[in-house]
């Protein structure tokens, strides 16, 4: 996704079931009044790892081709129940999980779905699911 562009969001998909690896969701940020677009990249219970210019969770190396640049820090942690981690694609320039810490189930709006603006960009919004999920 680029800085721009407008999306069409599912604000009910999350009531019929749970968000997944890889879904790219809006939410309202845990510490301010902004509505942000991230990627969910922990569910409850992962073991997230970043470091070496790498996201592991529960230690698979995620292939990432829709991130700008590799990450440039280092993070551990396990997700809380009820929580979620989120990144920005734009990995090193994003307020998200590594930053502020985990995002709250009930902060989550919905799933992006189209970008819708600009006319010439009009696609579904790319799912990247994670190789180790059924």
């Amino acid at each position: 996704l680029q800085n721009g562009q407008y999306l069409i969001i599912n604000n009910i998909s999350y009531y019929l079931s749970e968000p997944q690896h890889g879904d790219v969701i809006v939410f309202h940020h845990p510490k301010s009044d902004l509505n942000l677009i991230k990627r969910v990249i922990g569910l409850p219970g992962d073991q997230i790892e970043i470091s070496n210019e790498q996201v592991k969770v529960n230690g698979v190396v995620l292939d990432e081709p829709y991130i700008a640049e590799e990450p440039q820090y280092t993070y551990s942690a396990v997700v809380p129940e009820g929580e979620y981690f989120v990144l920005g694609d734009n990995r090193n320039n994003s307020s998200d999980s590594h930053s502020w810490s985990f995002l709250p189930e009930e902060n989550i709006v919905g799933k992006a779905m189209v970008i819708y603006w600009p006319p010439s960009d009009w696609e579904a919004v790319p799912h990247y699911g994670f190789q180790n999920d059924n």
